[in-house]
């Protein structure tokens, strides 16, 4: 295959380290040629020094001469949200990963698909805040957008090469963990401490998304993505708990066949994947022993008692700004949490509450997009404030 090249926006969480991995293990078919991170610093320098790149952007502006200090003379650094866009349109760029957490990764999502640019996506608020600005921006430029997210790669593996269309398409079938209380009475919810939230059982995640697995908002923002990724009405979308994280997700068929797409619970899989599309190429990832495995269990998500879900499929169904008020609320709401402001259930408790304030209108700019999402902020900080949670 044609060695890509790569920019990578936000190396250095857990997503971009395992990216910089399979760049690693695939040199002669990944070449990184851009990073960027926010405000890890000395980690950038690290992988700067490892991978050679020449071109990197820092969000954090405080942070510039620090950065400058440390690298070469020859490394061209770039900062801020247009350091970040510019990073997305190098000219050399095949494809443009996003891995940054929250809404940052709109702006430069949008600048890469602008230049041409394939698109792998790992930031879930991309699509639940702007799917129909950003999708119909990929169709006018005739980009691809590639989902790095496992379960939203799985599908993707899972439809790639049918013919049929989303018309032969019955359900996508999205597994989730069930996070750490998944067998969690409902009343012990309210004295959940941070520290317990941020031990998740199978996936090793920044703390955003580890918060969003043990409420479920991350399965509720992969509901509304999958809408826009896979052209499928929230109607057909529906989540089963996958205590093993083995099978990834699934695709069930109008004949009643179901497609899933299974492997060891590494993100370097789907990273992989996306990044080789459309062939596959050996990595030297270790391979499932179903002997070992010994079974696999799945079951119901607890909807009575995780209302995230049921939230998601109103924002998806309403459509509109909803989405985006969905997911600006529920950043508030986390942060909240881990600040220690709000309880556990507080976070669903917010959401609902700046949801059901909201005026409805079209997502259909970047603008109605950003207003409903600074609108969702503001609403939900005087919510906390009111002590009404």
């Amino acid at each position: 295959m044609k060695r890509k090249k790569v920019v990578l926006l936000g190396s250095t969480g857990s997503i971009g380290c395992s990216t910089l991995e399979v760049a690693r293990r695939l040199p002669e078919q990944i070449e990184l040629i851009g990073l960027a991170a926010n405000a890890s610093i000395d980690k950038l320098v690290a992988q700067v020094r490892e991978t050679g790149v020449r071109e990197v952007a820092i969000s954090d502006a405080s942070r510039e001469a620090e950065l400058r200090a440390k690298l070469p003379a020859d490394v061209r650094v770039r900062v801020g949200r247009e350091g970040l866009c510019e990073l997305a349109c190098l000219a050399e760029a095949d494809i443009v990963l996003v891995a940054i957490v929250g809404t940052a990764g709109l702006a430069p999502a949008l600048a890469a698909i602008d230049a041409g640019k394939d698109l792998a996506v790992a930031s879930k608020e991309i699509l639940v805040m702007a799917g129909e600005v950003v999708t119909a921006a990929a169709q006018r430029r005739g980009v691809r957008i590639l989902p790095v997210d496992s379960e939203h790669n799985a599908i993707f593996q899972c439809l790639d090469g049918h013919r049929g269309g989303a018309a032969e398409v019955s359900r996508l079938i999205l597994t989730a963990s069930g996070g750490p209380f998944r067998t969690t009475p409902a009343d012990e919810l309210e004295t959940v401490t941070v520290e317990r939230a941020l031990k998740h059982p199978t996936w090793d995640m920044g703390p955003k998304i580890t918060i969003d697995s043990a409420t479920l908002f991350n399965k509720g923002l992969e509901m509304i993505e999958a809408r826009w990724l896979f052209g499928i009405g929230m109607e057909k979308i529906d989540v089963v708990v996958h205590p093993q994280s083995i099978v990834h997700s699934m695709v069930e068929f109008i004949d009643g066949s179901v497609l899933a797409q299974l492997s060891r619970t590494d993100m370097v899989f789907p990273i992989q994947y996306a990044l080789t599309w459309p062939e596959r190429v050996d990595g030297g990832l270790e391979k499932l022993d179903f002997a070992k495995l010994a079974k696999l269990d799945f079951e119901a998500p607890r909807d009575e008692v995780f209302p995230a879900l049921g939230l998601a499929r109103e924002a998806g169904l309403k459509g509109g700004t909803l989405p985006a008020v969905f997911n600006a609320a529920n950043e508030v709401a986390v942060d909240a949490f881990v600040s220690r402001k709000l309880a556990f259930p507080g976070i669903w408790r917010l959401v609902g509450k700046v949801m059901a304030a909201h005026t409805l209108g079209p997502a259909d700019s970047l603008d109605a997009v950003i207003a409903a999402d600074a609108w969702a902020r503001r609403e939900a900080a005087s919510i906390l404030a009111s002590g009404s949670i």
